[in-house]
């Protein structure tokens, strides 16, 4: 069972970050550290003739590899962005530079997480079997936060088969969606055959749903795996926005090529039974690793203080891998465009960290991929 975690994000404040390591012990003038403390180190001698010194073949052991910028450059701290130590290092232009605070070390820490290489193509799937929790909004701010702090290509599909919202919260009206690409599938041969169907939020790229709902009930679960195939030779991030529920069609597929599953509920009795009778159903079918496996975001846009929310954290983690809180934000509780921008601080934080959360699983899971039949998986432009 993977190691469980929790990241609450309750405040404006970073989380909690380790301390900075314990200084050296001090030592008078003249007198140094004892041998315990620090051991002395005899030079090595240059070998003068045959039989002296390592073996060549011990000698020629290193190589050029070695020569990197963590190794060899001398670390530089970076210039603050943000509170009293940017104002400082603005101030004197540039002379002085107290370095990133703690909080600004975190972020970086978890920019580095999501920064995580692929082996190759990870399929991520973020679901709830009630709707209005705010499922579509965390498809989408993990889609842009990938795209933004990743050189790889991110697409968010939304598989919702009752005219889902996922581009209109990204780029403000659906266009051409995912029911084109089916129709046109067989004459994808290129990136730019599928860029013809998808609109562009930032760096991701967005493909969406069919808004006719007498056209949407096709979208099943041939169809599903049908683009998903097309959308892995040519992606290497496939967010999923997946439909209200977990009985359509289309989520027979979502599940069975999910790499990581993140499941959305709410700090509220009704919404978070419901996320855990996903998971019940999800175990009773099958899903048992995927659910272990998972990451629960949990909103905070409704609460009550009569209900117990650490009990109920708790009961998520003892489940999944991880819990994290995303508070309630102005912005996003309008229901409108997504701007990354116009979010609170303690939003972006916790995005940061449901991100990095998602991405610890990048390099560690086994993708699932298709049979080796399946002739598009195996193309090798698919890797």
């Amino acid at each position: 069972m993977p190691k469980r975690a929790f990241v609450s994000s309750d405040t404006d404040h970073a989380p909690d970050v380790p301390a900075d390591p314990e200084p050296l012990p001090h030592t008078e003038a003249g007198n140094e550290p004892s041998s315990s403390e620090e051991p002395v180190v005899e030079p090595a001698r240059t070998p003068s003739g045959p039989g002296e010194g390592p073996a060549a073949d011990e000698r020629t052991a290193g190589s050029a590899a070695q020569l990197t910028d963590d190794t060899i450059v001398r670390r530089r701290s970076d210039p603050p962005t943000a509170g009293w130590r940017r104002a400082v290092h603005t101030l004197s232009g540039g002379v002085i530079n107290p370095g990133a605070g703690p909080a600004e070390r975190h972020r970086q820490g978890l920019t580095l997480r999501i920064r995580r290489p692929l082996d190759g193509p990870h399929q991520i799937a973020v679901s709830s079997i009630k709707g209005g929790v705010g499922k579509t909004t965390v498809a989408a701010l993990l889609g842009l936060t990938l795209a933004e702090h990743r050189g790889d290509r991110v697409v968010a599909l939304d598989a919702d088969p009752d005219a889902g919202t996922l581009a209109d919260r990204l780029t403000g009206e659906p266009g051409v969606t995912v029911r084109e690409l089916i129709e046109h599938i067989d004459g994808v041969r290129a990136l730019p055959d599928v860029a013809r169907f998808t609109s562009l939020a930032g760096r991701l790229q967005v493909l969406a749903s069919e808004q006719d709902p007498a056209r949407s009930e096709a979208f099943n679960r041939a169809e599903y795996e049908q683009v998903c195939r097309v959308l892995r030779r040519f992606y290497n991030i496939v967010v999923t926005d997946s439909g209200t529920g977990i009985l359509h069609s289309a989520m027979d597929g979502i599940l069975a090529r999910t790499d990581t599953l993140v499941v959305v509920g709410a700090l509220t009795l009704d919404s978070a039974s419901r996320a855990s009778k996903t998971l019940d159903w999800l175990v009773a079918h099958g899903h048992r690793d995927l659910v272990g496996n998972a990451v629960v975001a949990l909103a905070g846009d409704r609460t009550s203080k009569e209900v117990d929310t650490t009990r109920l954290r708790a009961h998520f983690a003892a489940r999944c891998r991880a819990v994290i809180d995303l508070p309630h934000d102005p912005h996003l509780a309008t229901g409108g465009r997504i701007d990354m921008d116009a979010l609170r601080r303690s939003t972006v934080d916790a995005v940061l960290e449901l991100t990095a959360l998602v991405a610890d699983d990048f390099g560690t899971a086994n993708p699932r991929e298709p049979a080796p039949a399946d002739p598009v998986a195996a193309d090798p432009r698919s890797r």
